[in-house]
């Protein structure tokens, strides 16, 4: 019983991280694959280590996701999640949910507990209410710089493309001791977008797609580039073809740019265990733990290794 070894890759968001948040986004990424990898060790399954990492990253302001989310054009924060359990293709997710700490659990709640897939908005709202979940003020997950950014992008001449390049969506995927594999993601979107609007992230084969039959992934970029040529779903496809997680995710990326311009960052992990952590974009922080060694890294060709030991030893000392 339980033959495979436990994979958890974790990502940070694709884009572009500035200097003077590096440290966090790497320690960020690091914490939230060794909090994933424990819970894998305790035999675990996939979709509570992936959920865990996930919530992990949601509660650090480093990241465009949970606390730390960027504002819509009003001003508020509307975010959206997806978790997928590849042993029978269950999926739950969120979109345009407000005043929630970890719209991930509300995910898996969906998921669990209802017959849909996804709930938005108002109906998220309320469903979150009759399972239980706190609801916290609005301002709770807006920070400083959120807001900033929000001001600046409102200037006449401002450019919000520009601010786009920042995008910081988080994910997870993983296999665990049974063979099983899931994925989870959750964002808060694009600064100065629309309201109501929902991007790649809680769509299914979009921003994330598990299936035990070939491996499971999360993407994270623009997201209706993503949306167009449906990424996760089609990095799946190719390894049903034979590629290997890293050339299946750097064919699609591929096709994303050329056919659509758009450009973004994927994780992977097949039925193998085997992974990938592929990007674009100038930029995507990511984690990876495998046979008790961690690998993480931001840009591209950097690729970090210590001992999970090692590492976690360092997490209490604070880094």
């Amino acid at each position: 019983l339980g033959r495979m070894k436990p994979v958890i890759v974790v990502h940070g968001g694709a884009g572009r991280i500035f200097k003077e948040r590096e440290e966090g986004c790497r320690a960020g990424v690091v914490r939230a694959a060794l909090q994933g990898y424990g819970v894998l060790k305790q035999r675990g399954s996939a979709v509570d280590a992936v959920e865990e990492a996930v919530r992990s990253m949601e509660d650090d302001p480093h990241f465009n996701a949970g606390c730390g989310s960027v504002l819509n054009e009003k001003g508020e924060v509307e975010m959206d999640a997806i978790i997928m359990d590849g042993k029978n293709l269950d999926s739950g997710a969120v979109s345009a949910v407000k005043c929630i700490a970890n719209p991930i659990k509300l995910a898996r709640l969906v998921m669990e507990k209802t017959k849909h897939m996804l709930l938005t908005d108002h109906g998220a709202q309320l469903f979150a209410q009759a399972m239980g979940i706190p609801e916290i003020p609005g301002e709770k997950l807006i920070t400083e710089r959120s807001r900033e950014r929000w001001k600046k992008n409102l200037e006449p001449d401002s450019n919000p493309e520009e601010f786009q390049k920042d995008l910081g969506t988080v994910g997870a995927v993983a296999i665990d001791s049974e063979g099983n594999v899931a994925c989870a993601t959750s964002t808060g979107g694009l600064s100065n977008k629309l309201i109501g609007r929902v991007g790649d992230t809680a769509c299914i084969g979009s921003g994330g797609y598990a299936d035990n039959h070939s491996g499971a992934t999360s993407t994270t970029g623009h997201g209706e580039s993503i949306m167009k040529v449906v990424l996760a779903r089609l990095i799946l496809y190719h390894m049903e073809q034979g590629m290997s997680p890293e050339v299946a995710a750097d064919t699609a990326l591929d096709y994303m740019k050329t056919r659509v311009g758009g450009l973004g960052g994927v994780i992977v992990v097949n039925k193998a265990g085997e992974w990938a952590a592929r990007f674009s974009t100038k930029q995507m922080s990511w984690a990876t733990v495998k046979d008790d060694k961690l690998h993480y890294g931001i840009y591209a060709g950097e690729k970090h290794i210590k001992s999970v030991d090692e590492a976690l030893a360092s997490e209490r000392e604070g880094f």
